[in-house]
């Protein structure tokens, strides 16, 4: 065993998803508060001049009060070394949210007690059961008006396909929230409204055999209708079963409160139990085991001018294996070049370390002079393989770029490649036709924005977008196979190419998708690549 495996051992990898406003960024800065990481949480939907959410950096951010770019946290608590990633709730951020995932090795799902399971919540759970992750369900907001607890389960398994655990049973909602009751302990944990910002609340713990005391505390309809739900859960829950919920099978469910703080600690107590350790990972030449191998590393996401003051780029690395050393050589498998990574560091929020060293489990961020794309392998100098490639989602929405002052192109050019390298937007451009013309295909609306934004603030290039009606793309999966030339398509369809040179079609049907393969024998078309 090697002398590193005990802090490989003690990390723990996730990623939070939501909807938007189910109240995850102010649950993850309760964590982070527990932690000790932070000593107020900022309510994150202050007034102007409140501090703003510390996973939350930029520009537009702060000025939409959303999360776009996930951001990677790091806390030590009860033992734990604890790495959170936060992903972006908005749809329109759902390719950031994507590539996340497959840096985590569970993920926490937190839901809005009054609104149940929403739309975004389906399409991210999606990418949690095609990579078979666990998934830790948060209920959360008990302290305004819930829907009913049966109903918001049943919503869970029939929208998710998913069988729910209740670790606890909330008592009430809203002004009626009088705490939970914990199913192990058989007791009633009491709530109490405790100051918002502080780790610091009273809660009173009541055997619910004491059904005297019980009543007292939360009135006696409140006692017998939690009696009578109790039975009706111990006859009709699953049965909690460690094994299929590391399998992704069954999520364990807590009730609480990320404003009042309320079942945060008890949550987070629960959910280290259950996770694992750092997860091995498939590369082309088998399964990487953590602490049995040497350092190894794949880039998940890259970010460029995160800080305005040193007009940088940074590409994000999941640690596979082994310990990183900020003095080693490596081999960046896809560059084919053994380097040094430039100023290793842990990102928290704005602010940085630099690090020395780091394990399998952690996630690191390195200066990157533009050679790093997402997927890539870094593993060390002797070895030579490759992890998995990331998916890149087929984007559906498209729009024609024009710089305005055409005396800019190069920052034009670079600035789009730039933003696109980020995985945020992709770009094409027409088939063979020889037209300089740049296409770009979003998942959101929301990132010709950002897009727009970024240009002129980060490059000084003005843009103007001519939205295109195209809705669907295919890769064309045996591209070396097909003669581009001779594809007969509809007149719907348009021929663009990628960044790589790779080949596409763009439809404004999905009809012309079967129309096109019927004409065409022997193609083969696929909704995402994978790099």
């Amino acid at each position: 065993m090697n002398h590193y495996t005990e802090e490989i051992n003690r990390r723990r990898t996730f990623a939070i998803i939501s909807h938007p406003d189910a109240g995850k960024t102010t649950l993850t800065e309760k964590f982070l508060l527990y932690g000790g990481a932070i000593n107020l949480a900022g309510s994150v939907k202050g007034k102007a001049t409140a501090r703003h959410a510390v996973s939350d950096w930029m520009e537009i951010e702060k000025e939409r009060g959303i999360s776009v770019t996930s951001s990677v946290l790091q806390f030590e608590y009860g033992g734990y070394c604890i790495n959170i990633l936060d992903t972006p709730g908005h749809q329109d951020f759902s390719e950031d949210t994507y590539r996340t995932l497959m840096a985590a090795d569970s993920a926490v799902m937190v839901i809005d007690g009054g609104k149940g399971v929403e739309a975004q919540t389906r399409k991210l759970f999606k990418v949690c059961v095609m990579r078979r992750i666990p998934i830790f369900t948060f209920i959360n907001k008990m302290d305004r008006d819930a829907n009913d607890t049966f109903e918001l389960l049943d919503e869970i398994e029939k929208e998710l396909g998913i069988a729910t655990c209740p670790l606890n049973w909330p008592i009430g909602s809203g002004k009626e929230f009088k705490g939970v009751y914990d199913r192990e302990k058989k007791c009633v944990i009491s709530y109490a409204d405790t100051e918002k910002g502080t780790r610091e609340g009273t809660a009173t713990e009541i055997p619910v055999s004491d059904e005297e005391r019980l009543t007292e505390f939360i009135g006696k309809s409140a006692a017998d209708r939690l009696l009578e739900e109790v039975e009706l859960l111990d006859g009709a829950s699953a049965e909690f079963d460690l094994e299929q919920v590391q399998a992704g099978n069954l999520t364990p469910v807590c009730f609480g409160s990320a404003l009042t703080n309320f079942g945060v600690e008890i949550f987070l107590q629960h959910f280290l139990k259950m996770t694992t350790t750092p997860l091995p990972r498939r590369a082309d030449k088998g399964l990487i085991q953590p602490a049995e191998n040497e350092f190894s590393a794949f880039v998940f996401k890259i970010q460029a001018n995160m800080n305005k003051a040193h007009r940088d780029r940074v590409a994000f690395m999941r640690i596979c294996s082994g310990r990183f050393d900020a003095n080693m050589e490596v081999r960046h498998v896809q560059g084919g070049k053994v380097m040094r990574l430039s100023q290793p560091q842990q990102i928290m929020a704005d602010e940085r370390k630099i690090l020395s060293e780091a394990f399998a489990g952690d996630i690191i961020g390195v200066f990157d002079p533009g050679i790093f794309s997402i997927g890539d392998t870094i593993c060390m100098p002797k070895e030579n393989f490759r992890y998995e490639g990331i998916p890149t989602f087929a984007p559906e929405h498209f729009a024609r770029v024009r710089q305005v002052d055409t005396m800019k192109r190069k920052q034009f050019v670079k600035g789009i490649e730039q933003i696109a390298q980020e995985g945020a937007i992709q770009i094409f451009q027409e088939f063979n036709t020889g037209l300089e013309e740049i296409i770009v295909g979003v998942v959101g609306v929301l990132q010709f924005d950002v897009l727009k934004y970024r240009l002129e603030n980060e490059y000084n290039v003005e843009i103007r977008l001519e939205n295109l009606p195209y809705e669907h793309i295919r890769w064309i999966e045996n591209k070396d196979e097909v003669d581009m030339t001779k594809l007969v398509g509809t007149s719907d369809m348009k021929k663009v190419k990628d960044m790589r040179g790779n080949p596409l079609l763009l439809f404004v049907n999905s009809w012309s998708v079967g129309m096109t393969l019927e004409r065409n024998e022997g193609l083969i078309l696929t909704e995402f690549s994978r790099n």
